[in-house]
């Protein structure tokens, strides 16, 4: 087993995971609009989707779709698609806020420290949006491709490649389980209260600019093939 190669592996792959992007959003916005356990179903779900990103890297299907120019346009549309949704829904939610917004006493809004049953999801539900959000996240596609075609080389023994599967998705479970812990907490969700409304705005505005800019990309691709 190469523990070098592990270690360089889970070095990029907690850098990649601190970075701000749709997983980071979905965290915090679960953690601190839905219950505890719903966060974690999410974090959950993002762990087993990149897993799934893994094998499908290492058994060379993801470089398949690639190199196929249809096939990865269409994934690029599916998951743009899905993750412009779930902008909009963010937006929505957001706006729809501002709108029915009124004055709240101390007594009320210390009342709403806990969510409310009114908006909340099943935790099922929670591992659903986790999953998808990562799973058809083009650029999530991309990152294990390159990932894995640098420094899993085909030299590289069946052992080391369950090892590293198996490291991605303790520290992508580890890292969202923790975000979703320390949100999640009552005195932080009565703190970010006040924020659901920026949160919202921050959430959709992070899914659908990266919907654009995958959408952008796959109408370039389009245009120069004419």
């Amino acid at each position: 087993m190469d523990i070098t190669l592990l270690a360089s592996l889970a070095v990029i792959h907690i850098v990649a995971l601190m970075s701000p992007g749709p997983d980071f959003a979905i965290i915090v916005r679960m953690a601190t609009q839905q219950t505890r356990l719903t966060a974690l179903y999410c974090a959950l779900g993002i762990a087993v989707a990149i897993l799934v990103h893994t094998f499908l890297s290492l058994m060379g299907i993801s470089v398949m779709i690639q190199q196929s120019h249809v096939a990865f346009m269409v994934v690029q549309l599916i998951g743009s698609s899905y993750l412009a949704w779930m902008g909009y829904g963010a937006l929505k939610s957001a706006l729809t806020s501002i709108i029915n917004k009124r004055e709240i006493s101390s007594a009320e809004l210390s009342a709403q420290s806990q969510p409310t049953t009114t908006g909340l999801i099943s935790s099922i539900k929670g591992f659903k949006v986790g999953l998808y959000t990562n799973l058809l996240n083009p650029k999530a596609l991309i990152f294990f491709i390159t990932l894995f075609s640098v420094l899993i080389t085909p030299q590289v023994n069946n052992s080391t490649k369950i090892a590293a599967a198996i490291l991605l998705f303790v520290l992508s479970l580890a890292w969202f389980s923790l975000l979703a812990l320390v949100l999640s907490k009552p005195q932080v969700q009565q703190k970010l209260l006040a924020a659901n409304t920026i949160i919202d705005l921050l959430v959709g505005i992070i899914f659908i600019a990266v919907a654009l800019t995958i959408a952008n990309n796959v109408v370039e691709k389009i245009m120069n093939t004419f």
